[in-house]
């Protein structure tokens, strides 16, 4: 370098990129599972090793190759929204309303913003609103009229929670809607820590899906990935022997996610911080024959390490997409292997309990790690008897009180997505009690 030069600044490379400014801490968890409404009931389903999965109701599914599925039971939407925003919407906004309205109450939060630009929603979706596109299409073709209702135009659109969410609460900050498959609810918690760094106090984040309806079923199908068990105990078995695909569910959590700051001035109870993220793409179309990149969803693992500022040996618990189909569960735990070598943290996945969710799913592992990091429980891994070749990892057999600070969650989207997600208990001396929502009341009652 000749003298009066100037050295260009030097990049690190993705996988060394350095750890983030700014804080981003989760104060609010709202859970629509099949396990339960609300993060206790749910909680308590996973603990007790509860399997919410059985016979799909939401439609007639004699027919078709798979008939189980995770479903919210006795869920009423008329205690969560009032019947003008019901009829605008499909049930996968529905159970976006409940689990919003538990998210801001369980962070002590109002309903309406007391400051709209201080508000942001950033939501993932992937199916969109099955249910009403279901119901519109076949008036549109099954009678005279050859019409649909007015509401067909944005029930069905994926950005249709966020918008409805964003309006009635009056959260007029930075909104957004995150699609990849199955990863996108962990995207979206990264995109919410994003928003805080750049000056949001508190942004909604997470996902809910409802991915059954005869449609929505049949795209499923088509993928070869889905379970034709008629056994609920033996229908969804990630990483066993007798792994066969995955059962699909519907529900999902939404989280309220804050500047620390901004949760501290207020006195906010913290769950956990969002330390770190990872995206990375496998750059292929999903195909029976395919299993997915190990390399590629490592990598993502390795990058919310990295920008968390923790190693591999600091991690306590690893919540994996977990989808059930052999060849997917057997490159997962390669995955795993190259980010931990032959002895990984505790493993634990509870979709055997409800079903795969899609976006919803990983929302909902989100809201478990968080719970177990919260309560010092490490929670048992279900749907795992026998591990089957090339999945034989460090699995946790049982229930039982664990000191636990770190928690690395992955996902996986169909198509190539991968994500990852660290959690970093927060030392905070208050409790996790369970909390209570008032259902929606019309206005005058």
């Amino acid at each position: 370098m000749t003298a009066g030069s100037v050295a260009a600044p030097r990049r690190a490379p993705d996988d060394q990129a350095p750890p983030v400014a700014g804080r981003a801490v989760v104060t609010g968890i709202g859970v629509v599972s099949p396990a339960g409404t609300g993060h206790a009931e749910h909680w308590r389903a996973v603990l007790a090793g509860r399997r919410r999965i059985g016979p799909i109701t939401l439609f007639d599914a004699t027919g078709y190759p798979t008939t189980l599925a995770g479903e919210v039971t006795g869920f009423d939407p008329a205690r969560w929204a009032d019947s003008r925003r019901l009829v605008q919407t499909d049930r996968w906004t529905h159970l976006g309303f409940a689990a919003t309205l538990l998210a801001l109450d369980d962070a002590g939060l109002p309903v309406t913003a007391d400051d709209p630009y201080a508000y942001g929603v950033t939501l993932a979706s992937s199916s969109g609103g099955n249910l009403f596109g279901q119901r519109e299409l076949q008036r549109l073709w099954s009678q005279p009229a050859r019409t649909v209702g007015a509401y067909q135009s944005i029930a069905w659109f994926y950005a249709a929670s966020v918008g409805q969410v964003s309006i009635h609460h009056q959260f007029k900050g930075p909104c957004g809607v995150l699609v990849a498959e199955a990863a996108g609810g962990l995207d979206s918690l990264a995109h919410a820590a994003r928003m805080i760094r750049r000056g949001t106090p508190v942004v909604l984040a997470g996902a809910t899906e409802c991915p059954l309806s005869p449609y929505a079923l049949s795209c499923q199908l088509r993928s070869g990935q889905l379970s034709g068990a008629t056994d609920p105990d033996r229908a969804y078995r990630p990483f066993d022997v007798t792994a066969a695909g995955y059962v699909p569910g519907e529900g999902g959590a939404v989280f309220v996610v804050e500047d620390a700051a901004h949760a501290a001035a207020r006195g906010a109870r913290v769950y956990a911080e969002v330390a770190g993220w990872g995206a990375t793409h496998d750059a292929a179309h999903t195909r029976r024959d395919r299993a997915g990149d190990p390399g590629q969803y490592a990598r993502a693992l390795r990058l919310a390490l990295t920008r968390a500022g923790v190693g591999p040996d600091e991690v306590d618990l690893v919540v994996p997409d977990a989808l059930g189909v052999p060849g997917r569960d057997r490159s997962e735990a390669a995955a795993l292997r190259q980010v931990f070598g032959g002895r990984t943290p505790p493993v634990t996945t509870q979709k055997p309990l409800v079903g795969r969710a899609h976006q919803g799913g990983a929302a909902l592992d989100v809201a478990n790690a968080l719970l177990a990091l919260a309560h010092q429980v490490l929670p048992a891994t279900t749907g795992v008897d026998l591990p089957g070749e090339g999945c034989e990892l460090n699995f946790a057999w049982r229930s039982r009180p664990r000191p636990l600070d770190v928690a690395l969650v992955g996902a996986r989207g169909f198509d190539g997505f991968n994500s990852a997600l660290l959690l970093r208990r927060r030392p905070t001396p208050s409790e996790v009690g369970d909390h209570h929502v008032e259902p929606y009341r019309l206005p005058g009652r």
